[in-house]
């Protein structure tokens, strides 16, 4: 059995609704099975990572910023993930074909979080369940999926918030280690990921047989 959540919060950041309420009304979202449309032509499957600039510091607090948990299929993160899209088109010149359903981001199997800043939704990020299987995941970990945050709000520290809170609810899950891929054309996230205590791992899941690709993970429990 899952481990029980509790609430969390950051130094001026507000999570004002715990992880193990029922997520707040029924969605609208066209997102039939959990997949946003993409532009035409498909790239190596790949989970989201939130570009950042290189050696930017954080620029200033985001005053009314809250970060929220919401069903993979609400409006906004459909939204977002179609943002998501765009990005990896920019940079690798086609879209991501990971299959993901909301399902897999529902407590207790996951989350899915949307940080806002004064209600307009700046950057995403979740966690769904995995254990092991023959393509190299193992028994309790979380997978970061749909890392990302729009243009205009880079910078200010919103990628690292989102990454902590989803390392925290996951460790309330009950799940042990904590494992992402992101690849060679997104260099901030590498930086990022490697900041944060992130260290390369064999390659695991569709991800396992691109060149382009790097995996990484970082445990959620010390050991005695």
């Amino acid at each position: 059995m899952a481990a029980a959540r509790s609430p969390f919060t950051f130094t001026e950041v507000t999570v004002y609704t715990t992880l193990t309420q029922p997520f707040p009304g029924p969605s609208t979202s066209p997102r039939a099975r959990g997949q946003a449309p993409i532009p035409p032509g498909t790239r190596s499957p790949r989970a989201a990572a939130p570009p950042r600039r290189a050696g930017h510091p954080p620029a200033r607090t985001l005053s009314g910023m809250e970060i929220r948990p919401v069903p993979y299929d609400h409006p906004d993160a459909v939204t977002l993930d179609e943002l998501v899209q765009q990005e990896y088109v920019r940079r690798y010149g086609d879209g991501d074909i990971t299959p993901l359903d909301p399902e897999m981001f529902t407590p207790p199997h996951g989350t899915y979080l949307i940080a806002y800043d004064g209600g307009r939704p700046l950057a995403t990020g979740g966690w769904r369940r995995q254990e092991d299987t023959a393509e190299g995941y193992a028994v309790g970990d979380a997978e970061i999926k749909r890392m990302f945050v729009v243009p205009e709000a880079r910078g200010r520290g919103l990628a690292r918030r989102i990454l902590a809170a989803l390392e925290a609810d996951a460790r309330a899950a009950g799940r042990s280690r904590m494992v992402l891929e992101t690849g060679i054309k997104q260099p901030e996230a590498l930086e990022l990921y490697t900041s944060c205590g992130y260290a390369p791992v064999e390659k695991f899941g569709l991800y396992r047989t691109y060149d382009d690709s790097r995996c990484m993970a970082k445990p959620l429990v010390t050991e005695d």
